[in-house]
Protein backbone atom coordinates (compact mmCIF):
# COMPACT_ATOMS: atom_id res chain seq x y z
CA UNK A 1 0.00 0.00 0.00
CA UNK A 2 1.46 3.38 -1.08
CA UNK A 3 0.66 5.27 2.15
CA UNK A 4 2.36 2.64 4.31
CA UNK A 5 5.40 2.55 2.02
CA UNK A 6 5.65 6.36 2.26
CA UNK A 7 5.48 6.13 6.07
CA UNK A 8 8.30 3.58 6.10
CA UNK A 9 10.49 5.81 3.94
CA UNK A 10 9.83 8.84 6.17
CA UNK A 11 10.55 6.79 9.29
CA UNK A 12 13.86 5.49 7.86
CA UNK A 13 14.88 9.07 6.99
CA UNK A 14 14.09 10.18 10.56
CA UNK A 15 16.15 7.35 12.05
CA UNK A 16 19.11 8.29 9.89
CA UNK A 17 18.90 11.95 10.89
CA UNK A 18 18.54 11.21 14.59
CA UNK A 19 21.50 8.78 14.59
CA UNK A 20 20.11 6.08 16.89
CA UNK A 21 23.57 4.77 17.80
CA UNK A 22 24.58 8.19 19.11
CA UNK A 23 21.36 8.40 21.13
CA UNK A 24 22.07 5.03 22.73
CA UNK A 25 25.63 6.12 23.55
CA UNK A 26 24.28 9.31 25.07
CA UNK A 27 21.84 7.28 27.17
CA UNK A 28 24.65 5.07 28.46
CA UNK A 29 26.82 8.11 29.28
CA UNK A 30 24.00 9.83 31.15
CA UNK A 31 23.14 6.67 33.10
CA UNK A 32 26.76 6.39 34.18
CA UNK A 33 26.63 9.98 35.42
CA UNK A 34 23.34 9.20 37.18
CA UNK A 35 25.01 6.38 39.12
CA UNK A 36 27.75 8.64 40.50
CA UNK A 37 27.24 8.70 44.30
CA UNK A 38 28.46 12.34 44.41
CA UNK A 39 25.96 13.48 41.81
CA UNK A 40 23.40 14.75 44.33
CA UNK A 41 25.98 16.97 46.02
CA UNK A 42 24.87 19.44 43.35
CA UNK A 43 21.10 19.01 43.41
CA UNK A 44 20.35 21.32 40.47
CA UNK A 45 22.84 19.50 38.21
CA UNK A 46 21.54 16.13 39.35
CA UNK A 47 17.96 17.04 38.52
CA UNK A 48 18.97 18.20 35.03
CA UNK A 49 20.87 14.97 34.37
CA UNK A 50 17.90 12.88 35.53
CA UNK A 51 15.64 14.93 33.22
CA UNK A 52 18.04 14.32 30.32
CA UNK A 53 18.04 10.58 31.02
CA UNK A 54 14.23 10.59 31.03
CA UNK A 55 14.00 12.53 27.76
CA UNK A 56 16.52 10.34 25.90
CA UNK A 57 14.64 7.25 27.10
CA UNK A 58 11.36 8.78 25.87
CA UNK A 59 12.93 9.47 22.47
CA UNK A 60 14.23 5.91 22.11
CA UNK A 61 10.87 4.51 23.27
CA UNK A 62 9.04 6.67 20.71
CA UNK A 63 11.29 5.34 17.92
CA UNK A 64 10.62 1.77 19.03
CA UNK A 65 6.85 2.40 19.18
CA UNK A 66 6.79 3.94 15.69
CA UNK A 67 8.69 0.93 14.32
CA UNK A 68 6.16 -1.43 15.94
CA UNK A 69 3.20 0.65 14.70
CA UNK A 70 4.46 0.56 11.10
CA UNK A 71 5.05 -3.20 11.35
CA UNK A 72 1.47 -3.64 12.57
CA UNK A 73 0.21 -1.53 9.67
CA UNK A 74 1.96 -3.90 7.26
CA UNK A 75 0.32 -6.88 8.96
CA UNK A 76 -3.08 -5.19 8.81
CA UNK A 77 -2.48 -4.37 5.15
CA UNK A 78 -1.83 -8.06 4.42
CA UNK A 79 -5.12 -8.85 6.16
CA UNK A 80 -6.90 -6.31 3.97
CA UNK A 81 -5.46 -7.94 0.86
CA UNK A 82 -6.86 -11.27 1.98
CA UNK A 83 -10.25 -9.73 2.83
CA UNK A 84 -10.48 -6.92 0.28
CA UNK A 85 -14.27 -6.66 0.59
CA UNK A 86 -14.34 -6.32 4.37
CA UNK A 87 -15.18 -2.64 4.87
CA UNK A 88 -14.52 -2.69 8.62
CA UNK A 89 -10.90 -3.79 8.12
CA UNK A 90 -10.41 -1.10 5.46
CA UNK A 91 -11.79 1.55 7.84
CA UNK A 92 -9.56 0.36 10.71
CA UNK A 93 -6.49 0.42 8.46
CA UNK A 94 -7.21 3.97 7.29
CA UNK A 95 -7.64 5.17 10.91
CA UNK A 96 -4.41 3.50 12.01
CA UNK A 97 -2.49 5.03 9.12
CA UNK A 98 -3.84 8.48 10.09
CA UNK A 99 -2.72 7.95 13.70
CA UNK A 100 0.79 6.85 12.72
CA UNK A 101 1.11 9.76 10.26
CA UNK A 102 0.24 12.18 13.08
CA UNK A 103 2.76 10.60 15.48
CA UNK A 104 5.42 10.58 12.78
CA UNK A 105 4.85 14.25 11.95
CA UNK A 106 5.20 15.23 15.62
CA UNK A 107 8.37 13.18 15.97
CA UNK A 108 9.77 14.49 12.68
CA UNK A 109 10.22 17.94 14.25
CA UNK A 110 13.01 16.50 16.39
CA UNK A 111 15.12 15.93 13.27
CA UNK A 112 15.40 19.70 12.90
CA UNK A 113 17.01 19.96 16.35
CA UNK A 114 20.53 18.89 15.47
CA UNK A 115 22.50 21.94 16.62
CA UNK A 116 25.28 21.68 19.19
CA UNK A 117 23.11 23.00 22.05
CA UNK A 118 19.60 22.37 20.69
CA UNK A 119 18.78 19.95 23.53
CA UNK A 120 19.78 22.49 26.18
CA UNK A 121 17.70 24.83 28.31
CA UNK A 122 17.23 28.37 27.01
CA UNK A 123 17.97 31.89 28.18
CA UNK A 124 15.33 34.18 26.69
CA UNK A 125 15.72 37.95 26.98
CA UNK A 126 13.33 40.68 25.82
CA UNK A 127 14.34 44.33 25.45
CA UNK A 128 11.97 47.25 24.91
CA UNK A 129 12.63 49.28 21.77
CA UNK A 130 12.06 52.97 21.25
CA UNK A 131 8.64 54.21 22.22
CA UNK A 132 8.74 54.68 25.99
CA UNK A 133 5.84 53.21 27.95
CA UNK A 134 4.26 51.69 24.83
CA UNK A 135 7.37 49.63 24.08
CA UNK A 136 7.73 48.60 27.73
CA UNK A 137 4.13 47.41 27.82
CA UNK A 138 4.76 45.43 24.63
CA UNK A 139 7.82 43.85 26.27
CA UNK A 140 5.66 42.76 29.21
CA UNK A 141 3.11 41.28 26.77
CA UNK A 142 5.86 39.24 25.08
CA UNK A 143 7.14 38.10 28.47
CA UNK A 144 3.67 36.79 29.30
CA UNK A 145 3.39 35.11 25.87
CA UNK A 146 6.62 33.15 26.29
CA UNK A 147 5.84 32.21 29.89
CA UNK A 148 2.46 30.86 28.72
CA UNK A 149 4.06 29.00 25.81
CA UNK A 150 6.62 27.42 28.16
CA UNK A 151 3.80 26.31 30.47
CA UNK A 152 1.98 24.73 27.51
CA UNK A 153 5.14 22.73 26.75
CA UNK A 154 5.50 21.59 30.35
CA UNK A 155 8.72 23.58 30.81
CA UNK A 156 9.77 25.39 33.98
CA UNK A 157 10.66 29.08 34.00
CA UNK A 158 12.79 31.27 36.23
CA UNK A 159 13.07 35.07 35.98
CA UNK A 160 16.80 35.78 36.24
CA UNK A 161 16.81 39.54 35.80
CA UNK A 162 14.06 42.12 35.33
CA UNK A 163 14.08 45.90 35.04
CA UNK A 164 10.57 47.30 35.42
CA UNK A 165 9.27 50.20 33.34
CA UNK A 166 8.98 53.64 34.91
CA UNK A 167 5.18 53.82 34.50
CA UNK A 168 4.17 50.39 33.23
CA UNK A 169 5.56 47.29 31.60
CA UNK A 170 9.14 46.09 31.50
CA UNK A 171 12.35 47.67 30.16
CA UNK A 172 14.09 44.32 29.93
CA UNK A 173 13.72 40.81 31.26
CA UNK A 174 15.80 37.64 31.11
CA UNK A 175 14.28 34.28 31.95
CA UNK A 176 15.66 30.77 32.07
CA UNK A 177 13.42 28.22 30.36
CA UNK A 178 14.14 24.73 31.64
CA UNK A 179 12.95 21.92 29.42
CA UNK A 180 14.28 19.33 26.97
CA UNK A 181 15.15 21.09 23.69
CA UNK A 182 13.70 24.42 24.84
CA UNK A 183 16.63 26.22 23.19
CA UNK A 184 16.20 24.23 19.97
CA UNK A 185 12.51 25.08 19.75
CA UNK A 186 12.85 28.74 20.74
CA UNK A 187 16.13 29.84 19.16
CA UNK A 188 14.48 31.20 16.02
CA UNK A 189 12.28 33.51 18.09
CA UNK A 190 15.38 35.71 18.15
CA UNK A 191 14.74 39.02 16.40
CA UNK A 192 12.61 42.16 16.48
CA UNK A 193 8.88 41.75 17.18
CA UNK A 194 6.50 44.54 16.04
CA UNK A 195 3.12 45.41 17.53
CA UNK A 196 0.45 47.63 15.94
CA UNK A 197 -2.56 48.61 18.07
CA UNK A 198 -4.64 51.45 19.46
CA UNK A 199 -2.60 52.93 22.28
CA UNK A 200 -4.05 52.23 25.75
CA UNK A 201 -1.83 55.04 27.08
CA UNK A 202 -3.07 57.79 24.75
CA UNK A 203 -6.35 59.60 25.40
CA UNK A 204 -6.72 60.33 21.68
CA UNK A 205 -6.89 56.59 20.83
CA UNK A 206 -4.13 56.87 18.25
CA UNK A 207 -2.68 53.88 16.44
CA UNK A 208 0.75 53.05 17.83
CA UNK A 209 3.60 50.86 16.55
CA UNK A 210 5.92 49.36 19.16
CA UNK A 211 9.05 47.24 18.90
CA UNK A 212 10.83 44.82 21.20
CA UNK A 213 13.90 42.70 20.63
CA UNK A 214 13.97 39.02 21.65
CA UNK A 215 17.25 37.20 22.19
CA UNK A 216 17.42 33.43 22.77
CA UNK A 217 20.65 31.74 23.87
CA UNK A 218 21.46 28.23 25.10
CA UNK A 219 22.24 27.52 28.73
CA UNK A 220 25.82 26.27 28.59
CA UNK A 221 26.14 24.13 31.70
CA UNK A 222 29.90 24.24 31.84
CA UNK A 223 30.88 27.84 31.14
CA UNK A 224 34.46 26.57 30.83
CA UNK A 225 33.45 25.20 27.40
CA UNK A 226 33.71 28.82 26.24
CA UNK A 227 37.14 30.27 26.96
CA UNK A 228 36.79 33.38 29.13
CA UNK A 229 39.94 35.03 30.47
CA UNK A 230 39.32 36.11 34.10
CA UNK A 231 41.37 39.26 33.42
CA UNK A 232 38.83 40.28 30.76
CA UNK A 233 35.83 40.50 33.10
CA UNK A 234 34.73 42.98 35.76
CA UNK A 235 32.56 41.70 38.62
CA UNK A 236 30.17 43.94 40.52
CA UNK A 237 27.77 42.98 43.30
CA UNK A 238 24.64 44.82 44.36
CA UNK A 239 21.49 44.35 46.39
CA UNK A 240 18.80 42.38 44.65
CA UNK A 241 15.37 43.90 44.15
CA UNK A 242 13.57 40.61 43.57
CA UNK A 243 12.38 37.61 45.56
CA UNK A 244 14.86 35.33 47.25
CA UNK A 245 14.41 35.25 51.00
CA UNK A 246 15.83 37.27 53.85
CA UNK A 247 19.13 38.03 52.07
CA UNK A 248 17.39 40.14 49.45
CA UNK A 249 17.76 43.93 49.90
CA UNK A 250 20.04 43.30 52.92
CA UNK A 251 23.11 41.64 51.40
CA UNK A 252 24.74 42.21 48.00
CA UNK A 253 23.71 38.87 46.50
CA UNK A 254 23.02 40.10 42.96
CA UNK A 255 25.86 39.95 40.42
CA UNK A 256 26.72 42.03 37.36
CA UNK A 257 29.56 40.97 35.04
CA UNK A 258 31.07 43.05 32.25
CA UNK A 259 33.21 41.55 29.48
CA UNK A 260 35.81 44.22 28.72
CA UNK A 261 36.63 43.16 25.15
CA UNK A 262 33.06 43.09 23.84
CA UNK A 263 31.31 45.42 26.28
CA UNK A 264 28.74 42.70 27.07
CA UNK A 265 27.08 43.16 30.46
CA UNK A 266 25.05 40.43 32.17
CA UNK A 267 23.40 40.37 35.57
CA UNK A 268 21.53 37.90 37.75
CA UNK A 269 19.57 38.48 40.95
CA UNK A 270 17.20 35.51 41.04
CA UNK A 271 19.06 33.37 43.59
CA UNK A 272 19.49 33.84 47.34
CA UNK A 273 23.27 33.54 47.31
CA UNK A 274 25.91 35.48 45.42
CA UNK A 275 27.75 32.32 44.33
CA UNK A 276 24.61 30.98 42.63
CA UNK A 277 23.96 34.30 40.88
CA UNK A 278 27.57 34.47 39.71
CA UNK A 279 27.34 30.97 38.22
CA UNK A 280 24.20 31.88 36.25
CA UNK A 281 25.71 35.20 35.14
CA UNK A 282 28.80 33.38 33.84
CA UNK A 283 26.55 30.97 31.93
CA UNK A 284 24.79 33.97 30.37
CA UNK A 285 28.11 35.55 29.39
CA UNK A 286 29.37 32.27 27.91
CA UNK A 287 26.18 31.97 25.86
CA UNK A 288 26.48 35.54 24.53
CA UNK A 289 30.13 35.01 23.55
CA UNK A 290 29.19 31.72 21.86
CA UNK A 291 26.47 33.53 19.88
CA UNK A 292 28.97 36.16 18.69
CA UNK A 293 31.21 33.39 17.38
CA UNK A 294 28.23 31.73 15.66
CA UNK A 295 27.37 35.02 13.96
CA UNK A 296 30.94 35.32 12.66
CA UNK A 297 30.77 31.80 11.24
CA UNK A 298 27.40 32.43 9.57
CA UNK A 299 28.65 35.61 7.91
CA UNK A 300 31.81 33.86 6.69
CA UNK A 301 29.80 30.91 5.31
CA UNK A 302 27.51 33.32 3.46
CA UNK A 303 30.53 35.18 2.05
CA UNK A 304 32.08 31.95 0.78
CA UNK A 305 28.78 31.05 -0.89
CA UNK A 306 28.79 34.40 -2.67
CA UNK A 307 25.77 35.79 -0.81
CA UNK A 308 25.37 38.92 1.25
CA UNK A 309 26.03 38.36 4.96
CA UNK A 310 22.95 37.06 6.73
CA UNK A 311 21.30 39.53 9.11
CA UNK A 312 21.32 38.45 12.72
CA UNK A 313 18.87 39.06 15.54
CA UNK A 314 18.41 42.76 14.71
CA UNK A 315 16.00 41.91 11.89
CA UNK A 316 12.24 42.24 12.29
CA UNK A 317 10.82 38.72 12.20
CA UNK A 318 7.15 38.95 13.17
CA UNK A 319 4.31 41.49 13.19
CA UNK A 320 1.37 41.42 15.60
CA UNK A 321 -1.45 43.63 14.32
CA UNK A 322 -4.41 44.30 16.64
CA UNK A 323 -5.78 47.29 14.68
CA UNK A 324 -7.18 48.08 12.08
CA UNK A 325 -7.40 44.31 11.52
CA UNK A 326 -6.27 41.26 13.49
CA UNK A 327 -3.26 39.33 12.21
CA UNK A 328 0.01 37.82 13.39
CA UNK A 329 2.43 37.15 10.54
CA UNK A 330 5.90 35.68 10.58
CA UNK A 331 7.91 37.51 7.91
CA UNK A 332 10.32 34.61 7.34
CA UNK A 333 7.93 31.71 6.87
CA UNK A 334 4.82 33.75 5.91
CA UNK A 335 2.86 31.66 8.42
CA UNK A 336 0.03 33.75 9.86
CA UNK A 337 -2.83 33.62 12.33
CA UNK A 338 -6.01 35.68 12.47
CA UNK A 339 -6.23 35.15 16.24
CA UNK A 340 -3.63 37.44 17.92
CA UNK A 341 -5.28 36.91 21.31
CA UNK A 342 -4.51 33.18 21.17
CA UNK A 343 -0.94 33.77 20.00
CA UNK A 344 -0.28 36.30 22.76
CA UNK A 345 -1.73 33.76 25.19
CA UNK A 346 1.11 31.38 24.30
CA UNK A 347 -0.31 29.51 21.32
CA UNK A 348 2.99 29.62 19.39
CA UNK A 349 3.29 25.98 18.33
CA UNK A 350 2.49 26.51 14.63
CA UNK A 351 4.86 29.47 14.34
CA UNK A 352 7.68 27.47 15.98
CA UNK A 353 6.96 24.44 13.79
CA UNK A 354 6.95 26.51 10.58
CA UNK A 355 10.27 28.11 11.46
CA UNK A 356 11.85 24.78 12.40
CA UNK A 357 10.95 23.41 8.99
CA UNK A 358 12.38 26.39 7.15
CA UNK A 359 15.56 25.18 5.52
CA UNK A 360 17.17 28.57 4.83
CA UNK A 361 18.88 29.98 7.88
Amino acid sequence: MKRILALKERFDAIKNKLDIKSLIKKQEKLKKLGQDPRLWDDRARAQKIMTQISEVEKELAAIKKLANDIRQLEELSDLVNENSEDQDILTDLSKEIDNVEKSLSEFELKTFLSGEYDHNDALLSIYAGQGGTEAMDWTAMLQRMYLRYARRQGWKTNIIDLIAGDEAGVKSVTMEIVGWCSYGYLKRETGVHRLVRISPFNAQNLRQTSFAKVEVLPVIEDAAEIEINPDEIELETFRSGGHGGQNVNKVETAVRIKHKLTGIVVSCQSQRYQKQNRKIAMQMLAAKLWEIEQDKQRVEQARLKGKNPLPTWGKQIRSYVLYPYKLVKDLRTNYESNDPAAVLDGNLEKFVEAELKLQEF
